[in-house]
């Protein structure tokens, strides 16, 4: 198969993110010219590259959900303030504050999340893993799979698209960055919600924001 170097060196030479690289190695095998094909059809390396590019401009967008119940900021970034006036850009910038409402997410990327927070997430998934009565040589295979889906929950890149559940946010982010032509990077973010905190009823607000978005 491939090794943790191989997933480096294509990293290095794509510039495609980590687990981008290790989903086209195993796609190809292994074969590493055909991983760094794969990267190329799929667009990730050629938005991966213009991601070194320095993005200062973009704008803070908002979205409040009906009724007032919860309200987001979001600074989205791009190269130039021309395409911050495009109805493409404004119209990401509305997409991504509107995942914000949906799906709540702490963190925009892996990186944000804090060391301690991860470590004690595992330590909960390893006791989880133990309490099933997995032998202990497959507990930390299974950890890190399960941390996969922890990212998933509390990191805006790695979650599914609420307007298409095929795409993840890095997926719709690079499919922009390719069409618009410029690197587009999401900054930061601010939500809140009325009564948080409070005891309330529990409504599927991603459903409910996915079904407004159509």
């Amino acid at each position: 198969m491939f090794t943790a170097q191989d997933v480096a060196k294509l990293r290095a030479q794509t510039n495609a993110g980590m687990m981008d690289c290790k989903k086209a190695l195993t796609e190809s095998n292994g074969d590493f010219e055909k991983a760094a094909q794969w990267l190329r059809e799929k667009g990730i390396a050629a938005a991966a590259k213009k991601q070194s590019r320095i993005a200062s401009e973009g704008v803070v967008g908002s979205y409040i959900h009906m009724g007032g119940k919860i309200g987001v900021l979001i600074e989205v970034n791009c190269e130039t303030d021309f395409v911050a006036k495009t109805d493409a850009f404004q119209q990401l910038v509305k997409d991504f504050a509107m995942q914000v409402a949906a799906a709540n997410p702490k963190y925009v990327r892996r990186e944000e999340v804090p060391t301690e927070e991860l470590e004690k997430e595992k330590e909960i998934l390893r006791a989880q893993a133990q309490n099933e009565g997995k032998p202990a040589q497959i507990i930390e295979r299974m950890v890190e799979g399960r941390v996969s889906k922890y990212y998933k929950d509390v990191c805006l890149l790695d979650q599914d698209f609420v307007k298409d559940s095929s795409k993840t946010i890095q997926q719709v982010l690079n499919e922009a960055t390719l069409q618009i032509g410029e690197k587009i990077s999401i900054r930061r973010f601010t939500r809140y919600e009325m009564g948080e905190g409070l005891e309330k009823r529990n409504d599927n607000l991603a459903e409910e924001v996915a079904k407004m978005s159509k």
